[in-house]
């Protein structure tokens, strides 16, 4: 074909001769190209030293209440765990009564709900006596952290920093935030993981036969205090682990999509940033919403369901 005859071909079918890459580098470079417009015409506002990300989970009481040293004010995590609580209790109490007998489209979701967590969490993990026995508390912990994980990417007006005028009344403005997000909370659920699963190893077996399941098998003699002694700080790195996984992966998803939508735009002072970073921002808040806070609420109930197995069967 002619250069002549290329010229005469609509654009239409010259835009189909060209590759993938070729296209979304050129939307890359229209994208880029946009930005830096953006930035010549606006340019950069300086740094934003009023702008703190971390008031973005800073806990301010709304209403004070204190006993002695022990602080019990009502906060937007308080509240976040409330409504956690709600939609939990209700999911359980469905899942309970099973709804009615004829198939529908609720129906269907608490039998997928009810698979999930017995035959896939529990039941995969434990003896069939022992899930039986501790399937509900498995699956309220799933659904706990699930709709706290779930919750944490619905804007709520719970910002006490930034506030919106209504009919003359100033509202707390729309903010993402999880109560997940908060070390305080992971942590209480992993202590109570930690101590109901040794008091039911206790339980079964006795103190001094728990202990000893603690030990592989074969393993006797000089060796055993070693293993013995590594046995028992993993037992306790699993304090750490379990709660700083669900702590860290869902502090860090917020955080990025705060300075992503534009939060790292308002601390540079430089508009055309927040242009580049809100694709992004989109990104990260479709895959936290649609895999991470579902995958975290199933890793730990996994691994709460695994260390039941372990101590009602008394060794690894």
């Amino acid at each position: 074909m002619t250069t002549a005859q290329a010229s005469e071909q609509p654009p239409a079918e010259r835009g189909r001769g060209l590759s993938t890459k070729a296209k979304v580098l050129i939307g890359l470079g229209i994208y880029l190209g946009v930005a830096v417009v953006l930035f010549a015409i606006f340019g950069s506002d300086g740094r934003n030293e009023e702008f703190q990300p971390q008031d973005e989970f800073k806990l301010d009481p709304w209403i004070e209440l204190k006993i002695g040293s022990v602080d019990l004010s009502f906060n937007k995590a308080v509240l976040y765990l409330l409504i956690t609580c709600v939609l939990t209790v209700g999911t359980m109490v469905l899942i309970a009564r099973r709804m009615q007998q004829r198939p529908n489209n609720t129906q269907t979701i608490v039998e997928g709900a009810y698979d999930l967590t017995y035959s896939n969490i529990a039941k995969g993990n434990m003896s069939e006596e022992a899930a039986a026995k501790w399937f509900p508390f498995v699956a309220t912990l799933f659904f706990f952290i699930w709709f706290s994980n779930m919750l944490g990417y619905i804007p709520l007006p719970v910002n006490d920093h930034e506030t919106i005028d209504i009919f003359g009344i100033d509202f707390p403005a729309f903010a993402l935030y999880a109560a997940t997000a908060n070390i305080s909370i992971p942590l209480v659920l992993t202590l109570t993981v930690f101590f109901l699963y040794q008091a039911e190893g206790i339980r079964r077996h006795g103190l001094v036969r728990y202990l000893k399941s603690w030990l592989p098998a074969g393993v006797s003699g000089g060796a055993a205090v070693p293993i013995f002694a590594i046995e028992v700080i993993s037992q306790f790195v699993r304090i750490i682990s379990l709660s700083v996984r669900l702590f860290a992966n869902i502090l860090a998803g917020h955080l990025l999509i705060l300075f992503m939508a534009g939060g790292l735009a308002v601390l540079v002072g430089v508009t055309a940033i927040g242009w580049i970073t809100l694709p992004a921002a989109v990104a990260f808040f479709i895959f936290e919403v649609g895999l991470i806070a579902t995958l975290q609420a199933f890793i730990f109930a996994t691994l709460t369901s695994i260390y039941f197995g372990e101590a009602s069967a008394g060794g690894h």
